[in-house]
């Protein structure tokens, strides 16, 4: 049976003095975690502030409504348990382990267990591996736990997920812990609105930019003109203008309606969690939001990356790192006798959460600034055509930060006729989109068969991007370069981590070339607000078909200029350095705007699985596959 880890102590709510950071004072509880032994200390504060901890091989959950008041405004919330974020399941390695999730409220609901290995029929996909768990029913998931590292679970039941339904998971090696630590946090941010999710889905279908406040003004036209001259200046506008197209168009949703939470903490309530001076800390961070990247970083203290998804990498130490929706990274911080503030701001500097780690209850440091507003670049809109080919040497910084001031206007015109960068001429890559005409279900037998033949598995011809209801932008020659820290990142004088920087241990999983590739563009029409996959929103499209036990190669290609986290259910994805050697194994793979990553695959769990964006709305809105291991 579970095991109940009982929440430690509390601390007083500090003054907030920022903006609408009042939002939490009437946030039940405070927020204080205290380590426990030095291998289960899983920090937990007090009641209902954050979420116990549940250990053992059998647990049972419970969905339902549960009241919350993160902003001064009694909402309800969808919650585990009671809580919000839902408790922190630790497994430990080679287990079996049940979960009984009871859905106590009036819809359906389910759970999914990111980047977990296990059978298909536990993947907690409505429609695809069970039919969801409906109102007052039981649903028993039982696997086996085949790997160690943190990872999260939550609802793939409409917008549940944005609602409150996610929880941590903390699977520990049977041999014990690689990397010591004294102290062992979960740190999961999130994002919270007052508005539900169909009210802001429903805003973003009729007005994609209507949550970007930061969308250009006359007073950053002025001082364009001092930068870059009249010429310089107008170029620019016209650029953007003719493209129908926001420089800042860097998240669909903003704090304008969120509120940013750190292990369900409003920045107000200032989560804590306490260490001794020269004590080593593991901070298990996870980004468990429906639309937010978030960049963190601990001013004051250096962090030494140590996994990446829940698989262990060499040791990679940084000032900060962007972490996409659903991933999760683990550092090493060694504070001093000090408070730390925990700061993670949204990638479009529009709010944050943050936290402290402290020596003793009641401190704090100070909050530091949001950055400046960051400006898409030429790179970003149009790979390595704008100029982004490599990162070393450039002047990001004044390319994020002044736009296009050192660019050539010529070039711009130039790209402000292209219609939306309509043309295809740096594509390479077959499109492999192999249907499942008369496949009911993955347990039909499918014939292996070789490119071009008449089977499930004939290659289509390739796809060609154009602009259209679907899709309004394509990149020419997107950019292959995996030592970009992304828009905002770039020379902002520290040390940012890059994919460049993780390389997992061990190597590849699995040493065969790929027998084939298929490759695929992340599109969308951003007005409309429809995204799918080569044009192609998931009510259309035909599952794409792996043959079992093959190699094989997925290319993504973003021909947007928003950044995509792409999760592959049951999986793993082993990202491709640019000369393709192997970098770094992920269960969700960021792409940025014009570029172009590619990573293989085993084949080797049979069934049906989603693959998919995490953006929430993005996914609904049509950027989502079915994916047949047969």
């Amino acid at each position: 049976m579970s095991r109940l880890v009982v929440p430690l102590g509390h601390a007083p709510l500090p003054d907030p003095g920022r903006r609408r950071f009042v939002q939490g004072l009437v946030w039940g509880g405070a927020a204080l975690g205290v380590g426990l032994l030095p291998r289960f200390a899983l920090a937990a504060p007090a009641a209902g502030a954050y979420p116990a901890v549940l250990s053992g091989t059998e647990f049972h959950l419970r969905i339902g409504d549960t009241p919350v008041n993160f902003t001064g405004r009694p909402r309800v919330a969808t919650a585990v348990n009671g809580q919000v974020p839902a408790p922190i399941l630790r497994w430990r390695e080679g287990d079996t382990v049940t979960l009984h999730v009871h859905n106590a409220m009036p819809v359906s609901s389910s759970i999914h267990w990111h980047g977990i290995l296990l059978p298909f029929q536990m993947d907690g996909v409505p429609g695809l591996s069970f039919p969801g768990i409906a109102p007052g029913e039981t649903f028993t998931y039982r696997f086996q736990v085949r790997q160690t590292g943190t990872y999260w679970y939550h609802s793939h039941t409409g917008f549940q997920e944005q609602t409150g339904l996610y929880g941590p998971i903390v699977i520990e090696a049977r041999d014990g812990p690689r990397i010591h630590a004294d102290r062992d946090y979960v740190l999961m941010l999130s994002d919270w609105s007052d508005q539900s999710p169909e009210t802001i889905y429903a805003t973003l279908k009729r007005n994609s930019d209507y949550y970007n406040f930061a969308k250009p003004t006359v007073g950053r036209f002025l001082a364009d003109l001092r930068r870059q001259g009249l010429q310089g200046a107008l170029a620019e506008r016209r650029m953007w203008n003719r493209m129908r197209m926001n420089p800042t168009d860097l998240a669909d949703v903003s704090a304008y309606t969120y509120t940013y939470l750190l292990n369900g903490a409003p920045p107000a309530a200032n989560w804590t969690a306490l260490f001794k001076p020269g004590e080593r800390v593991r901070l298990r961070v996870i980004n468990g939001s429906s639309m937010t990247y978030f960049d963190l970083r601990i001013p004051g203290l250096k962090m030494t990356v140590v996994s990446a998804d829940g698989q262990d990498v060499e040791p990679v130490t940084v000032d900060e790192f962007r972490i996409g929706v659903a991933e999760t990274y683990d550092v090493i911080v060694e504070p001093g006798d000090a408070a730390y503030t925990i700061f993670a701001q949204s990638m479009d500097r529009s709010g944050y959460a943050r936290g402290t780690l402290a020596p003793r209850a009641g401190m704090q440091a100070p909050v530091p600034p949001l950055d400046p507003v960051p400006w898409l670049t030429m790179a970003d809109m149009m790979g390595a055509m704008g100029g982004m080919s490599g990162m070393s040497g450039m002047d990001h910084g004044a390319m994020d930060h002044g736009s296009m001031s050192g660019m050539d206007m010529g070039s711009m015109k130039n790209m402000a006729g292209m219609q939306g960068m309509h043309g295809m001429a740096g594509m390479q890559g077959i499109q492999d989109r192999a249907g499942m005409a008369g496949m009911a279900h993955a347990g039909h037998a499918a014939s292996a068969s070789v490119p071009g033949a008449a089977s499930p598995f004939a290659f289509p011809p390739p796809w060609h991007c154009k602009t259209g209801p679907s899709v309004d932008m394509c990149v020419a020659d997107p950019r292959s370069n995996l030592d970009d820290p992304g828009v905002g990142l770039r020379d902002n004088g520290r040390r940012v981590l890059t994919y460049a920087d993780l390389h997992t241990l061990g190597g590849p999983l699995d040493p065969r070339e790929p027998g084939r590739t298929l490759t695929l563009h992340l599109t969308g029409n951003m007005r409309r607000y429809v995204w799918g996959f080569d044009g192609v929103k998931f009510s259309d499209a035909k599952p794409i078909v792996f043959r079992y036990g093959e190699r094989l190669r997925i290319t993504l290609i973003n021909d947007t200029m928003m950044t995509h986290p792409i999760h592959l259910h049951g999986m793993w994805s082993e990202v491709e350095a640019p000369d393709g050697g192997f970098q770094v194994r992920k269960h969700t793979v960021s792409v940025q705007p014009a570029q172009q990553i590619s990573y293989m695959v085993s084949a080797d769990a049979l069934g049906r699985w989603a693959y998919h964006c995490h953006l929430l709305y993005h996914m609904g809105a049509g950027m989502f596959r079915e994916v047949i291991v047969a």
